[in-house]
C-alpha cells in the first residue's frame, strides 16, 4: 500500500492565526515546530515522532466526543502529567476518567481548544 501516514489535518477556524498560536503555545505543535529529537521541520510543517496513528470512523450517534463536532483530534504524548500541569496552570479545563485508561492502551485526558474542538491527549504505554 502506498500510504505512509497522515500528511496533515486541515480544519476551519473563525480565527486561524489565534488558534494556531494557542496550539503552538500550549501543545507545542504547528507549522515550523518539531517534537524533541524529531529533527528540523520545514517552515510549513510540524515534525513528529513516528508511532501508532489511530484512524477510526465513529457512528454518527457516538458520545465519545461532542455531538456538534464532526471530528476529534487525538495527540500522542509523552509526559502526560507534566503536560496536564502546564495546561492547568494556563487555566485550560481538563477532563480525565480512570475508566478511559488501561495498561494495554495507555492513559487519556481531554481538553478543548478556544473554538471548542475536542482534543484527546493519549500517552501510550511506555511513552
Amino acid at each position: 500500500m502506498g500510504v505512509l501516514g497522515i500528511g496533515g489535518l486541515f480544519f476551519r477556524a473563525a480565527d486561524p492565526d489565534a488558534l494556531s498560536e494557542w496550539y503552538r503555545r500550549h501543545l507545542g505543535i504547528g507549522a515550523g515546530l518539531s517534537a524533541e529529537g524529531a529533527g528540523e521541520p520545514e517552515s510549513w510543517t510540524w515534525t513528529a515522532h513516528g508511532g501508532p496513528v489511530a484512524f477510526a470512523p465513529f457512528k454518527a450517534t457516538t458520545d465519545y466526543f461532542p455531538a456538534d463536532k464532526q471530528w476529534m483530534l487525538n495527540l500522542r504524548v509523552a509526559g502526560l502529567d507534566a503536560l496536564l500541569g502546564s495546561l492547568r496552570a494556563a487555566g485550560i479545563a481538563i477532563v480525565t476518567d480512570p475508566s478511559w485508561d488501561s495498561p494495554e492502551a495507555g492513559r487519556f485526558a481531554r481538553i478543548h481548544d478556544p473554538e471548542g474542538n475536542a482534543i484527546e491527549l493519549w500517552e501510550p504505554p511506555g511513552a
